[in-house]
């Protein structure tokens, strides 16, 4: 928005930056853009509303994946089906207790968030665990294509470092007749839209990159579509990309009882 009203985002001056709630700032290539954008440092922050008064997952200065600040709320990474802990180095979702609040405290809340953690030492010299992937999803946000497990976050990581991303997708699945089909639509930016109207062979080049790309991330074939700017609904806050289109399918061709 600042560069269409014709504002260079570094003028702001802003050289630190925190970034708490939805995944972002915890995927490296999103990192990256944000910090390019405004010129500063793009610290990662989490934790739950229910946790509050204030954030108990937070990022040091060697940017090395979020601190849990165990000693105020304990957490603990369990298995997103049975919710038991789960060991260092393991995928799950964070579950968290309160330990010094005393008014509507929390006792293992579940998160529904998606991270992996650690106790390897960080640089800084805290020895609190990590995620050192941030948070990277939920686990209600993971769908399966063809025995795949996707999540919307990996499919965003290839996108917005694909040259040209406009910033807006949208993932569509469908089914034809037996099989899963994932269709990703990537919005690109208007220097890409232009190319592709003079060259449509180097349009056709980056589709091909990005569907090669998200098959060696997802293990599964995705049909990638790119769309001109502003074809795609715009989105914000924790509305929906992804459109499961599935449901309908199986409801056209249930067998009558």
């Amino acid at each position: 928005m600042a560069r269409s009203e014709g504002i260079d985002p570094r003028e702001f001056g802003l050289k630190t930056l925190f970034f708490s709630g939805e995944p972002g700032a915890g995927i490296p290539v999103t990192r990256r853009r944000i910090e390019a954008t405004f010129g500063g440092r793009c610290f990662d922050s989490g934790n739950m509303a229910e946790m509050t008064p204030w954030m108990t997952n937070g990022e040091c200065a060697e940017q090395s994946g979020m601190h849990l600040w165990q000693d105020i709320t304990y957490a603990q990474v369990c298995d997103p089906r049975t919710f038991e802990p789960l060991p260092y180095g393991r995928r799950g979702t964070p579950v968290y207790t309160h330990l010094e609040r005393t008014s509507q405290p929390m006792i293992r809340l579940l998160s529904g968030d998606l991270a992996t953690w650690t106790d390897e030492p960080c640089p800084c010299g805290r020895t609190y665990p990590r995620l050192p992937g941030g948070v990277f999803g939920r686990i209600d946000d993971m769908f399966i294509v063809r025995g795949e497990n996707v999540y919307p976050s990996a499919i965003e990581d290839v996108l917005v470092a694909a040259p040209g991303y406009g910033g807006e997708y949208r993932i569509v699945i469908s089914r034809s007749e037996a099989m899963d089909e994932l269709v990703v639509q990537m919005e690109v930016d208007e220097a890409a839209h232009r190319r592709g109207q003079s060259d449509p062979e180097q349009f056709e080049a980056l589709r091909r990159q990005v569907s090669e790309r998200l098959r060696a991330t997802l293990g599964v074939r995705a049909t990638v579509k790119l769309e001109p700017p502003g074809a795609l609904p715009r989105t914000e806050f924790k509305a929906r990309r992804v459109i499961d289109n599935r449901d309908l399918y199986r409801e056209i061709n249930r067998e009558p009882t």
